[in-house]
């Protein structure tokens, strides 16, 4: 050893021996080989802790460099931070040679590597298998140039992980083949949204390994995930190697098929059958050898194979070498080495049996090693123990957590666990900190089959101690101890049988805002359907609102920063639980000064899904109408098939279709037959009355089935199926034969969805390869090809730019064909195969299937952000959003008859939705141009709606309609109304401007403008009307005579102009234009009084200040201006916008000015001397691209000047001096114009871009 390491030692000497527990850091030194077990054994023979330190010293002491190196490594590991930073400094440097001697070969590079990836570590006793190691590195090695898959397989307890891991320790290895890391994932059995949670957390470590980026939002769905992964895998760690350790399900398999290098532990072989790539294997013997065997029983006793005694062989022979049971027994005899006699007797209890099929470990032998272990455990710690039987498999959990349970100090608890540690009866992962506990499957299983009677008693204890420790509510720190709780405490309530403490949790709106900041909604859906049948004994309405309210508002609770759960809950209906308690809530903040709106006018807005459904556990891939209607069947991930009535959602049959997941299913024409293909490459069709299987083709396709459909009528009756195959990918089916009657060839790429048409005298296919194809049925010939990949002529080099064609589906009358490739909707003639029509949807979102009404102009198209949008394929205009799914909606179908549509979703759900409802109901019918007059008798709204009618609602709080005019002819563009009672006015595209008496209907025509009216407004006395236009000019009208004075001199369209109201000049009006010109003329005369050229660029708002001392000009040109009203000069040039400058507004007070841009930013200005005072943005930017969910149309300052709200793609108040967000209401729709305030500041009115009337009143505290 260097004598700076050894002066480091001896002066350190009294400071370590003080501290540290040498039996925790032996471990690790032994495991890196610079200690020998004899030393060991020495070094526990002293008498207490301090005199064992000293003796550790005493051995490094008379050791090399690499004992000082590792002994700092150990006190690192267990968590030793101080004192590891006194050897710091005189850490020696070790020689290239020393380095490759370190560990094994374990130099710095690769422990850097290994530990970044969070490879587990060696255990403490270790026996080398060369022969299977070289094996495992060999297949490793053919990973080097190419992606695939090195599968290392064995029953339960034969080593599987460890060798993996052993296999790393390579510097060579790593450094050639992999030198951008290995990222080790630990699996097990999980279903969906526990699979999304590891992939979140290993897309959260490769991102934050990236130093200086912020890590991006987690992703909300399992897809989302997978093309997480695949960009950071082969964008950034493009020769790294993915370990995913115990494999159970081909599925998860399939989330991580991103064409990089893997190595899975598993104890199916076939699990890789599933996948894309090279695959390798690696068989691992359930046991080891018999000298493997001995020499771990002798590491772990007296250090010589030579010296175990003869019960030694035996053990070994019982047990047939199982490396988990050896190493149970070895840890037993490593405390009572004379013992030998009796663990022996143990396992002769009961010898090992055959592996049985349903098990791919033997139970019994297990049972006696783990008996035998826990015997020897004192008393206290046997219960203490028996508590573990609670935990959930593959589950790892802080001490933090046991010590909740056990009403222990942490330190108190992490010495038991060490007991438990030593004796091989827990294990610990040292890659996180805090240190992380969990059990072997195995061991699980034995406590819970010992403990099988008293489950409910184990859990009720766990429940209690959570209750007395946490008495204010769960824990909200996002800690690894928090996320159990926030996981696992219903599970463990609906365990012990604790029904109202259950209901208590899942019927508070606190639980559900605890448990979805933390882990997102998808765990709380999941949580309503696994413990709905208990909910829905205490009140299954109640259970149903909860999970609605999740459903329905799911994306926005996977937004960051979180948004408030209590104003998400006051749009709930006010007869909902959830909203009782949101307004409950909202009251009680109020008190403490907090903002919320309620939707007063909700009642008028019906749910718009006439039934939800979660007919399963997991992802629902599809689901189809019956041909009468009068039933649904669905599939999906949990690979069974589920029919039910389509009017009530009652179950009719459920049954395992097959080994994997079903991606489709179709009813037969006469409804007595449903057909179903799978990810297992099968084709089965059922008989529906007798729930029996009929056939099942399972040869011809070597791929997964995508889609298969009947054809419409039974003569006669064919079923087509297509596939992930790359040639012979479509094929017709006769059920009476055993094989299939026709292939159809033609596309060289798998074909995605084939559907017959109406007539069923052609099949049309959808491809990868971005081809339509149509074939004629009788003669299985190519018919008509549509290249869809050329209407995509912006191809980018990237690999996402390739297109796919989803989907196809006919128009009622089979003479049109509609596809879907991205975003994009194609409608094509079939006789001619000319395009008629094209969609293009937001190009945020990838259209995930489409499918046209039977009897109407409809289609229906699936969405990946969640929504389902109706669409006029005649018209190309979209006439329904059907939002509410929380994840990828994967299917629409409509009913035979057109009257109903549904859909279904990643989500778990679907929905059925009355295709009139969401096509002609009241609340989509509104346009965005309004106008609102505050009184103190009421509230009047007027807008037009979608019939080009002019209503009028009065009373806001009931938003009642109570008069509707005739329909236009020409467009109505923009709405006013008058003071005086019953008097209203709008503008029309045509140019024509009408005043409109209510009741009576009476209209009065002023005739004048040319082109489109864009503003009218009436003076304040109600005599004049004022209006802008297109054409370039103001009218000025007397409009009960229809005199009009002209205001001319614009020389762009003017949008909109402002009544300046001051006592000087009464009669002055202020307006703007395209031209980048204001211009205030004198509204009796037409004289133009000013006319100055304020921007390079087009004006897109101006505002007066209150006292009609100053305006602003907000452009185009990213800038806003303050001039004066008495020079009619410039005062400031605000700079500092990023994108154009949309809307402004002056404070009350006149002292401040808000300006908003298209980026979603809005600035607060000094309007004495233009010098910013803030900035008001969201920390990242949302779905629609932007701070603000889309540009900043509207501000309005609180008549204090202490709040400012504003609209964009939802609505937003500030705190003016903090800049803090104080609250935002999400709108159904989007794209908001301009929102209405009333003077006191308590009700906000606004309709959005699907014509939905928001009248919001802000939440009062109740009067004590």
């Amino acid at each position: 050893m260097e004598e700076r390491a050894r002066s480091c030692l001896l002066r350190s000497r009294s400071t370590l021996v003080k501290d540290i527990k040498a039996s925790y850091l032996m471990d690790h030194m032994i495991s890196d080989g610079v200690l020998s077990p004899d030393e060991e054994e020495v070094v526990l023979g002293k008498s207490n802790r301090k005199e064992q330190a000293a003796a550790l010293l005493e051995v490094l002491l008379r050791k090399d460099n690499r004992a000082y190196i590792s002994f700092y490594n150990a006190l690192v590991r267990e968590n030793y931070g101080d004192l590891a930073g006194i050897l710091h400094n005189d850490l020696p440097l070790v020689s290239p040679e020393a380095e490759k001697s370190f560990a094994d070969g374990c130099t710095s590079f690769l422990q850097m590597k290994l530990s970044e990836g969070g490879v587990p570590q060696r255990p403490v006793v270790f026996v080398k298998r060369p022969e299977l190691l070289n094996q495992i590195q060999k297949k490793l090695y053919q990973l080097q140039n190419t992606s695939g898959w090195v599968t290392v397989y064995g029953m339960a307890g034969s080593g599987k992980s460890v060798m993996a891991s052993e296999a790393l320790r390579d510097h060579t290895l790593v450094s050639e083949c992999f030198p951008d890391g290995v990222h080790w994932l630990s699996v097990g059995q999980l279903d969906r949204p526990d699979l999304l949670v590891k992939m979140q957390s290993l897309c959260f470590r490769l991102d934050q390994n990236q130093s200086g980026e912020s890590c991006p939002r987690p992703p909300s769905t399992i897809e989302e995930a997978k093309e997480r992964l695949r960009f950071l895998i082969l964008r950034r760690y493009p020769r790294s190697l993915l370990i995913l350790d115990d494999i159970w399900d081909s599925v998860v398999l399939r989330a991580f098929d991103i064409q990089c290098r893997v190595i899975i532990t598993t104890r199916d072989k076939s699990l890789t059958d599933s996948v894309s790539g090279l695959r390798l294997d690696v068989p691992v013997d359930s046991g080891l050898e018999e000298e493997k065997a001995l020499e771990i029983l002798s590491l772990y006793t007296i250090g010589k194979v030579q010296k175990l005694p003869d019960q030694a062989l035996s053990i070994v022979r019982e047990c047939k070498g199982s490396p988990l049971v050896v190493s149970l027994i070895g840890a037993l005899l490593r405390e009572f080495p004379e013992r030998w006699d009796y663990y022996l007797r143990q396992l002769q209890k009961k010898q090992f049996k055959r592996i049985r099929k349903s098990s791919s470990y033997d139970y019994e032998a297990l049972d006696q090693a783990m008996d035998a272990s826990i015997q020897v455990l004192q008393e206290d710690y046997k219960e203490l123990y028996r508590d573990l039987t609670v935990l959930e498999k593959d589950v790892k959990i802080p001490a933090k957590v046991l010590s909740v349970l056990w009403n222990l100090e942490v330190e108190e608890v992490e010495d038991v666990l060490q007991e438990f540690v030593n004796k091989s009866l827990l294990f610990r992962d040292c890659n996180q900190r805090p240190y992380l506990y969990y059990l072997h499957d195995l061991q699980l299983d034995f406590l819970v089959e010992q403990n099988r009677t008293q489950l409910g008693e184990l859990h009720t204890k766990v429940v209690s101690q959570f209750q007395k420790h946490y008495k204010k509510g769960p824990p909200t720190s996002g800690d690894i101890e928090c996320l159990y709780w926030i996981r696992f405490l219903p599970h463990h309530m609906a365990k012990a049988g604790l029904s109202q403490e259950l209901y208590s949790l899942m019927f508070s709106l606190d639980w559900v805002r605890a448990k979805a900041q933390i882990l997102g909604p998808a765990h709380l859906i999941k949580d309503y359907v696994e413990y709905g049948a208990i909910l829905d004994k205490e009140n299954g309405v109640v259970r149903g609102q909860f999970q609605e309210f999740l459903s329905l508002n799911g994306h926005y609770l996977d937004q960051r920063p979180f948004p408030d759960v209590v104003q998400l809950a006051l749009s709930q209906p006010n007869s909902s639980e959830v909203y009782r308690q949101a307004l409950l809530q909202a009251k009680q903040k109020a008190h403490q000064g907090a903002l919320y709106l309620d939707w007063i006018n909700k009642h008028s807005l019906e749910n718009l899904s006439r039934l939800v459904l979660q007919p399963h556990q997991g992802s629902i891939y599809y689901a189809c109408f019956s041909k009468d209607g009068t039933k649904i069947a669905s599939c999906g991930a949990n690979k069974r098939l589920r029919m039910f009535k389509s009017t009530t959602g009652e179950k009719l049959q459920e049954f395992q279709a097959h080994d994997d997941e079903v991606l489709c299913c179709t009813f037969s024409p006469d409804n007595r037959l449903i057909a179903t293909c799978s990810s297992d490459r099968k084709v089965k069709v059922w008989n529906i009355e007798k729930g029996c299987l009929l056939r099942s083709f399972e040869e011809e396709h070597e791929e997964q089935i995508n889609h298969c459909q009947f054809t419409n009528t039974s003569r006669p009756l064919l079923l087509a199926t297509c596939s992930n195959d790359k040639f012979v990918n479509t094929k017709l089916w006769n059920l009476n034969k055993a094989s299939s009657q026709n292939t159809l060839f033609g596309h060289m790429e798998p074909v995605n969805h084939c559907c017959f048409s109406p007539s069923d005298a052609y099949l049309a296919t959808s491809s990868s390869d971005g081809t339509l194809k149509l074939f004629e049925v009788s003669s299985t010939n190519e018919w008509k090809t549509i290249d869809v990949s050329c209407l995509f002529p912006e191809k980018e080099e990237a690999e996402e730019s390739e297109v796919l064609v989803k989907c196809s589906t006919w128009s009622g009358d089979g003479s049109k064909i509609i596809c879907v490739a991205k975003n994009a909707v194609f409608v094509f003639s079939v006789a001619t195969t000319d395009l008629l029509c094209e969609i293009r949807t937001s190009r945020l979102s990838t259209v995930q299937f489409c499918h046209a009404c039977p009897n109407s102009q409809l289609v229906a198209i699936a969405l990946s952000h969640y929504a389902v949008e109706l669409w006029d394929f005649e018209s190309k205009k979209k006439v329904a959003d059907c939002s509410g799914h929380l994840s990828w909606v994967r299917c629409v179908q409509f009913s035979p008859d057109g009257s109903e549509l549904l859909s279904c979703s990643d989500d778990q759900t679907i929905r059925l939705w009355e295709t009139n409802k969401v096509h002609t109901s009241s609340v989509a019918l509104l346009k965005r141009d309004s106008d609102v007059l505050f009184e103190e008798t009421g509230i009047t709204v007027i807008s037009t709606n979608n019939q080009n009618q002019l209503q009028v609602m009065w009373n806001g709080t009931t938003g009642t309609l109570t008069f509707e005019s005739a329909a236009q002819e020409s467009r109505i563009r923009c709405t006013c109304i008058c003071r005086q009672p019953g008097l209203m006015a709008f503008g029309q595209e045509d140019g024509t401007v009408r005043v409109l008496e209510v009741p009576s209907g009476d209209t009065l025509t002023l005739q004048g403008h040319t082109k489109t009216v864009f503003h009218c407004q009436f003076s304040h006395d109600g005599q004049t009307l004022v209006t802008s236009s297109e054409d370039t000019t103001i009218r000025v009208w007397r409009w009960r005579t229809q005199e009009c004075v002209i205001l001319k001199g614009h020389t762009e369209p003017v949008r909109r102009f402002s009544l300046l109201h001051t006592s000087a000049t009464p009669q002055r009006l202020l307006s703007w234009s395209f031209d980048g010109t204001v211009k205030v003329w004198d509204m009796v005369n037409g004289e133009k009084i000013q006319d100055i050229l304020c921007h390079q660029g087009a004006i897109l708002s101006c505002d007066v200040s209150p006292d009609g001392r100053r305006f602003t000009t907000t452009s185009a040109d990213k800038t806003a201006k303050v001039w004066s009203c008495d020079s009619w000069k410039m005062l400031h040039l605000l700079k500092g916008h990023r994108d154009c400058v949309r809307s402004s507004r002056f404070s009350w007070d006149g002292r401040r000015l808000a300006t908003g841009d298209d980026n979603g930013e809005i600035r607060l200005w000094n309007v004495r001397d233009g010098a910013p005072l803030k900035i008001y943005s969201r920390g990242s930017k949302d779905s629609m691209d932007s701070l603000h969910g889309g540009w900043v149309t509207d501000l309005h300052f609180s008549p204090d000047s202490k709040v400012l709200v504003s609209t964009g793609g939802y609505i937003k108040w500030w705190n003016v001096e903090t800049g803090e967000a104080l609250q935002t209401f999400y709108t159904a729709g989007a794209n908001l114009k301009r929102i209405h305030v009333s003077p006191d500041f308590s009700t906000f009115i606004t309709i959005d871009n699907i014509g939905i009337l928001y009248i919001l009143k802000k939440v009062v505290p109740e009067m004590e």
